[in-house]
């Protein structure tokens, strides 16, 4: 992080900029650091900087508007923003049995600390066995797939053919993690080199968060930059950061498919700026899974088959390193409006499974309406619909999606969620084998079930 943060102020043109930062701000990672913002202000010299530190389930976004509206208000005048793992180096002293050490750092406390609202998985869901982001996430995705009536083979080339786009992106990227395009048809197949996770997905259908990767950003304010002389043709300037807080789990939500904080969010963009974010130059839409790209498209008007969704190559090629992959995009996205200085470019967010959204908008022009950092989570509450979900029920039922679980002998459960009687939802485990390779192959969502204690009958 510190590496990367020098390397922002070097690629500005003034590291004066780093001895005067006045707040810090981190999103918390899989390292146990109390606070590396206080090792970044130890290292820079800016020892009075306010630190802040983003608990996971918390947006990125978040903390790029908090500081941009600081920096709006006159309650600051530059802020560092940094975030990063090394996961890979962790990886491989384990596999060599040797030691990765992390920097030392005394107990201390945070300035600030963000922490979400509630929980982003429910017990009901951890009772099944969806703990991963890809068994809830490949839920999504099947609800999605038998919304828009497609068959299971028109889903797997379709999601094959966003993936296989998206590894040609990266392939692009001197940033990139994985820079070797990826064919269709090897991502559309389960084999022995990318094999089923969860039911559609496989490995190469998830997030790489397996990587050495940081990424480090100065906002500041005019006056800040001016000072320090920074050229104009090194700034690009926040217009509108707008995002989504409710906290729904996937099984409440009436319409897994469906994640309105993105209409939303784009909505408040627009009327303040005047600008479309689906009509946006360029795009990095977050992408953890296909579903989450796919569903944010839908939501905002955009169609990811005639247009690029990202300018990254995405977190399955260009990596995704946890909780950080949001300021990873905005260094990809900086350049890129540094060499198109008319035009907007949008980076979107996800915390959680699809539980939070979050858009900015940016550009190398200043905005003409000013900053604005909008919480749309009231609106979204009014229209997310909820559904209740029981510890158990028996009786007839309807598949609303549902996933089958693998581990490395191939298929273990499968897991339904089920409308009831009454307008209640429930979720159950099934460990037939015989299910399980039929969910694989047939659209299960929308089919009547019969539930009891002892499994899940398909009528």
């Amino acid at each position: 992080m510190i590496r990367a943060l020098e390397g922002a102020a070097d690629d500005a043109g003034s590291r004066e900029l780093l001895s005067r930062a006045d707040s810090i701000r981190v999103p918390r990672g899989i390292w146990d650091y109390p606070d590396p913002c206080r090792l970044i202000a130890r290292r820079f010299g800016c020892l009075d900087a306010r630190t802040e530190v983003a608990e996971v389930g918390i947006l990125q976004t978040t903390l790029i508007g908090r500081a941009a509206a600081d920096i709006a208000a006159g309650r600051s005048e530059i802020a560092l923003l940094s975030g990063g793992e090394a996961k890979y180096r962790a990886r491989r002293a384990k596999l060599l049995g040797v030691k990765a050490p992390l920097t030392a750092q005394q107990p201390c406390e945070q300035d600030s600390v963000l922490r979400p609202a509630a929980t982003i998985v429910s017990e009901q869901e951890l009772r099944v066995g969806l703990a991963m982001p890809v068994t809830q996430y490949s839920m999504m995705e099947n609800a999605l797939r038998a919304a828009e009536s497609l068959s299971i083979e028109q889903h797997r080339r379709e999601v094959a053919s966003l993936w296989a786009r998206m590894s040609e992106i990266a392939a692009k990227n001197p940033h990139a993690w994985i820079r070797e395009p990826v064919p269709l048809e090897f991502l559309a197949c389960e084999s022995e080199r990318n094999r089923m996770l969860a039911f559609p997905y496989t490995r190469l259908h998830t997030s790489q968060w397996n990587v050495d990767q940081a990424a480090g950003f100065i906002l500041c304010s005019k006056a800040a930059a001016d000072a320090a002389g920074i050229a104009l043709d090194r700034r690009i300037h926040p217009w509108a950061v707008a995002e989504s807080n409710v906290m729904v789990p996937v099984s409440e939500r009436l319409h897994p498919h469906r994640c309105p904080g993105y209409a939303r969010a784009a909505e408040a963009i627009r009327l303040h700026t005047g600008r479309s974010v689906a009509q946006a130059d360029h795009l990095e839409l977050y992408s953890c899974f296909p579903v989450a790209v796919r569903i944010q498209a839908r939501e905002m008007g955009i169609d990811e088959t005639v247009r690029p969704v990202s300018l990254t190559g995405g977190m399955t090629f260009a990596g995704g390193p946890l909780n950080n992959f949001v300021f990873q995009a905005l260094v990809r996205m900086v350049e890129t409006l540094r060499a198109d200085s008319r035009a907007t470019g949008v980076v979107t967010a996800v915390s959680g499974m699809l539980t939070k959204q979050g858009i900015s908008l940016w550009s190398a022009r200043p905005s003409p309406a000013g900053f604005r950092f909008a919480d749309v989570s009231e609106q979204v509450a009014r229209e997310l619909e909820r559904v209740p979900v029981e510890n158990e029920a028996s009786g007839p039922a309807r598949v609303v999606c549902y996933t089958v679980l693998f581990e490395d002998a191939g298929p273990v459960r499968t897991v339904l969620l089920c409308d009831v009687a009454d307008g209640r939802r429930v979720l159950v485990s099934s460990e037939s084998a015989d299910l399980a390779a039929e969910a694989t192959t047939r659209e299960l969502c929308g089919k009547k079930v019969r539930l009891d204690g002892s499994g899940v009958e398909l009528l």
